[in-house]
């Protein structure tokens, strides 16, 4: 929903310390509420990564849209929510790795996927599901300097790794595809496991999913062999826990534990506590209270004008068009004249009358037939329709309601009053 050219409402705060911040911060948080609630739009808020903005905390604002370009879970329990980067699960229970059995190297040919690495250890007699099987997938990370490096992260085998989640948990490193196999000897495709990576100078995290002491079937860095009973604390300790794999509808909320759903959004706010990043960078200093220079810590607040209006779109129509809600319709009424006699000069009195009270008013004045210009009316989506018509016979005019369908007539004396009470004129 982005094009070459698109309309952004950007704000910052400065302030003396984090409590100043944090203040600014739930001001334009509640002035953001108030602003989709007018607008008429469904929204979620969720935590957010900050990304290259930096910073200490963010949040987004959302509009669900089964064709938003993000995703975003939210508890079936409790009031949790964030987006895909930032969610967190909660974790299965660490285990004592006393308690685990030794590890053991198989022989494993002829096993590309993890479909076949559980079938051919079925046959050695190991039951391992390929939630028991440890998928340890290469990318290569390109620092902002220039650097860059293999770093291979390890989640559990029945998922696959999300690449915008392992960005954004590795930022500011960019994540690149990893074909460098014949340069790292180490790295054995299709057989790499955690053990002995450190010694090789090869970085390696895992999932929060992957907890200490838990067993795993994973490679034993040789061609056509595997190893089970492999045990994070004893037989390899990762460099770190970076959140990876993908999330699932029903995985389990990281703040109560019940069931996550997932849902698609279009990014229509984001906000986020900046810091003193900006501020150190410019060495940006105030004088503070006590006459002393204080370097500010700054906020970042913005809204996407030109997305909202798109997403309000794609939230706001049924099978005849466009739905506005009224804060952001295109014109307050769409006055209609249909029929002959004197409905046109009627309609365009009724319209001047509507504009000289405050209104937005879209005159329909094209010889078109009644139902082309209804048609077109409920296109066009404008929340009332003034419609002269059959009716001006008997000294009506119809008022219709474009969200739920209801019309009524009242009397031509009365029908800018009536319409300006409809619209709150």
């Amino acid at each position: 929903l982005r094009g070459r050219e698109f309309v952004m409402k950007d704000s910052y705060s400065f302030d003396l310390d984090d409590v100043g911040l944090q203040h600014s911060y739930e001001l334009h948080r509640a002035a953001y509420v108030r602003i989709f609630e007018r607008l008429g739009m469904d929204y979620r808020i969720v935590s957010a990564v900050s990304g290259a903005m930096g910073g200490s905390a963010s949040e987004e604002f959302l509009a669900p849209a089964p064709t938003g370009e993000d995703s975003f879970v939210s508890c079936t329990s409790c009031d949790y929510a964030a987006n895909t980067e930032a969610v967190q699960l909660r974790a299965p229970e660490p285990v004592d790795p006393e308690t685990q059995p030794a590890m053991e190297v198989l022989d494993t040919p002829d096993t590309p996927t993890i479909a076949t690495l559980v079938a051919v250890l079925a046959d050695l007699g190991h039951d391992v599901p390929a939630s028991g099987t440890l998928k340890n997938v290469v990318v290569l990370l390109r620092h902002p300097d220039g650097r860059v490096e293999p770093l291979v992260v390890g989640v559990p085998g029945d998922r696959e790794v999300d690449p915008k989640r392992l960005e954004a948990n590795v930022s500011p490193a960019e994540v690149l595809p990893f074909d460098a196999f014949d340069r790292h000897p180490a790295l054995v495709r299709g057989y790499i496991g955690p053990q002995g990576l450190s010694e090789q100078k090869i970085r390696y995290v895992v999932d929060p999913l992957v907890v200490p002491g838990s067993a795993w079937a994973t490679g034993a860095n040789e061609p056509g062999k595997h190893a089970v009973n492999v045990v994070l604390g004893r037989d390899f300790l990762p460099e770190g826990v970076v959140p990876a794999a993908e999330v699932r509808p029903g995985d389990p909320c990281g703040r109560c534990g019940a069931p996550l759903e997932i849902g698609r959004g279009i990014e229509i706010g984001h906000i986020f506590q900046l810091g003193r990043k900006y501020a150190d960078a410019f060495g940006l200093d105030v004088l503070g209270p006590l006459g002393k220079p204080v370097r500010v810590t700054m906020g970042s607040y913005g809204i996407g004008v030109s997305r909202a209006v798109a997403a309000i779109a794609e939230q706001s129509f049924d099978d005849k068009g466009l739905v506005w809600p009224r804060a952001v319709a295109p014109a307050d009424v769409h006055v209609v004249g249909v029929g002959k006699g004197d409905h046109r000069p009627v309609a365009e009195r009724l319209a001047a009358e509507l504009e000289a009270a405050g209104l937005v008013v879209l005159l329909d004045d094209r010889k078109v037939s009644p139902g082309v210009a209804f048609k077109d009316a409920e296109l066009l989506g404008v929340a009332t329709t003034l419609v002269i018509g059959r009716s001006l016979e008997d000294g009506e005019v119809e008022i219709r309601d474009r969200g739920s369908g209801g019309s009524r007539n009242v009397p031509l004396s009365e029908a800018v009053r009536a319409v300006l009470a409809e619209v709150g004129g």
